[in-house]
C-alpha cells in the first residue's frame, strides 16, 4: 500500500468493537486509507448502522486473532481490552482504572485531587430527599449531575439558575417522581461561572502522543444554549503544540494513565475563569462527534497512527495549523430514545447531496443501500459536517456551506457552533490560557 510519497505503507487489518454503533465514521476513515476493516455491533438496534460502508461481523471475539488493531469505542470494555494486551495483542481502548474516571464521577474528581489539581466543591447523594435536605440548609447554585450509566442520558444533567438554590429543589423532586428507578447516585456540584473549554491527547500507554486538542463544546440542543442537553451538537477546535490548560490539568494524570495503561484518546472538561481551572469530567474514549471533528485537521494516517500508539510507539501526529468547526445534522427523535418517532419520521429516509460533494461529510447512523445513503439504527444521529479554516469565521464559513448540500426530510442542526469564539478567546487569553 502506498501512503503517496513513493514509501510503502502496510495494510494493517482493523477490528473496530462497539456497542451503540460510535465508531463506524473512524472505521469507514480507516477503510479509505487502505486498510481492512471489520466493525462488529452490539446493540441489535443499531446493527444495520454503516451497512455498506464498512464489513461487519457478528462477533468481535472469533476475530480478535485476525487483526492487527482491536479498536474499542466506549468504556466498559477496560477488562478485556487489559486482557488482551496482556496476551500480546494490540489494542486501542480503556482499561478498569480509566473506566472508572468516567463512570464514576467520585473517583474520577478524588484522582484529579490526588494529582494536585482544584476541583469544583462537590456532594454525592442516593437519596433525593438527602439533597432536597442539604440545600435547603446550604442555599446556592448547583447543578445536578447524575452518576453511573445514567450519566450517558445527557438531559438529566440539570444545571441551575436560582442563587438559592430553589429550581434545584423543585427539580430533584421530579426527579425522584419520574426517574429514580434510572437514577440511583447523582451529585450536587457548586455552580461555577466562566469559559466550559476542554482539552484533550492521545496516550499511548506510557505517554501523551501530541499535538494537544483544545475544544469548546455546544451541548444544548437549541442556538444560544437553550433546549436539552444532547451531549454534544457540534463542537469548535484546534490543535496547538503547548498548552498552559492542558499542562496545569490532564498532563498531571501521566503518571496514573501510564500505570494503567490506557491507550487511545482522553479528553478533560473544564471550567476556567480569572481564579483557575476547575475540572468538571472525563472523558476516557473517542468523544463523539469529536473523533469525526478532529479528523478535519489530522494531516497524518491514522490507521497507522492508531497501530503506532497500541504498540506504545511514538508515532508522529501531524495537523494543521488551523481551526476545526463540526456541525451534528439530526433527524427526529435525536437527542431522544423514541423507536416510534424514528420508524415514523425517520426511518429509512434517504439522504441527497446536492452536488456529488462529499468533502467534510462523516457517517452517523447512516447506511449505504444500493448506491443511497438512507438513515439506519433508531436514533436520529444523521451525520457529522466539518470544515476547517486559518480562522475560526472562515472555518464556520466552509462547514456551514456544506451543510447547505444536504437534504433529509425534517433535518435539524445548530447554526451557531463556533459563533461565540471571539469572546471565549478574549477572555482565556487575558487569563493566561491561551
Amino acid at each position: 500500500m502506498n501512503n503517496g510519497n513513493g514509501t510503502e505503507k502496510k495494510k494493517l487489518k482493523f477490528l473496530f468493537v462497539s456497542i451503540d454503533a460510535l465508531i463506524g465514521d473512524l472505521a469507514w476513515h480507516v477503510k479509505k486509507e487502505g486498510h481492512e476493516v471489520k466493525y462488529y455491533i452490539t446493540n441489535k438496534d443499531q446493527k444495520d448502522v454503516c451497512d455498506g460502508f464498512v464489513d461487519k461481523c457478528d462477533s468481535w471475539q472469533e476475530h480478535k486473532d485476525w487483526a492487527d488493531v482491536i479498536v474499542f469505542d466506549d468504556f466498559g470494555f477496560g477488562k478485556e481490552a487489559d486482557e488482551l494486551r496482556k496476551a500480546g495483542k494490540h489494542v486501542v481502548g480503556g482499561s478498569p482504572y480509566t473506566d472508572n474516571l468516567e463512570l464514576d464521577r467520585e473517583f474520577g474528581q478524588k484522582e484529579l485531587e490526588l494529582a494536585g489539581i482544584s476541583i469544583i466543591p462537590r456532594w454525592n447523594f442516593t437519596s433525593f430527599d438527602d439533597a432536597i435536605e442539604f440545600i435547603k440548609k446550604n442555599p446556592d447554585r448547583y447543578v445536578i449531575k447524575p452518576s453511573g450509566l445514567a450519566q450517558n442520558e445527557k438531559e438529566l444533567l440539570f444545571v441551575g439558575q436560582e442563587e438559592d438554590g430553589k429550581d434545584i429543589t423543585d427539580m430533584l423532586q421530579r426527579y425522584k417522581k419520574n426517574w429514580s428507578k434510572k437514577i440511583s447516585v447523582f451529585q450536587l456540584q457548586k455552580f461555577i461561572s466562566g469559559v466550559e473549554v476542554a482539552v484533550g491527547a492521545f496516550f499511548n500507554g506510557a505517554e501523551f502522543v501530541g499535538p494537544v486538542n483544545v475544544n469548546f463544546e455546544h451541548k444544548r440542543m437549541f442556538p444560544g444554549e437553550l433546549g436539552p442537553s444532547t451531549g454534544e451538537m457540534g463542537t469548535a477546535m484546534f490543535f496547538t503544540a503547548d498548552s498552559p490548560l492542558f499542562n496545569s490539568t490532564l498532563a498531571r494524570m501521566k503518571p496514573k494513565l501510564a500505570e494503567s495503561g490506557y491507550v487511545g484518546y482522553i479528553d478533560l472538561n473544564c471550567i476556567v475563569n480569572s481564579r483557575g481551572v476547575y475540572p468538571l469530567e472525563f472523558t476516557s474514549r473517542f468523544g463523539y462527534p469529536h473523533i469525526s471533528i478532529m479528523m478535519e485537521g489530522v494531516l497524518s494516517e491514522l490507521g497507522s497512527f492508531l497501530y503506532g500508539i497500541a504498540k506504545k510507539e511514538k508515532p508522529e501526529f501531524r495537523t494543521k495549523r488551523a481551526f476545526e468547526v463540526g456541525v451534528v445534522v439530526a433527524v427526529p427523535p435525536f437527542p431522544f430514545d423514541d423507536p416510534r418517532a424514528f420508524k415514523k419520521y425517520s426511518e429509512d429516509a434517504s439522504i441527497i447531496f446536492k452536488k456529488h460533494a462529499y468533502e467534510g461529510i462523516h457517517l452517523g447512523d447512516v447506511k449505504l443501500d444500493e448506491n443511497d445513503w438512507k438513515l439506519a439504527g433508531n436514533s436520529g444521529y444523521a451525520l457529522v459536517v466539518t470544515g476547517s479554516g486559518t480562522t475560526m469565521e472562515e472555518a464556520r464559513s466552509v462547514t456551514y456551506n456544506r451543510v447547505k448540500n444536504i437534504m433529509i426530510p425534517n433535518m435539524f442542526y445548530r447554526t451557531d457552533i463556533g459563533r461565540r469564539w471571539a469572546e471565549e478567546r478574549d477572555k482565556l487569553s487575558s487569563w493566561g490560557y491561551l
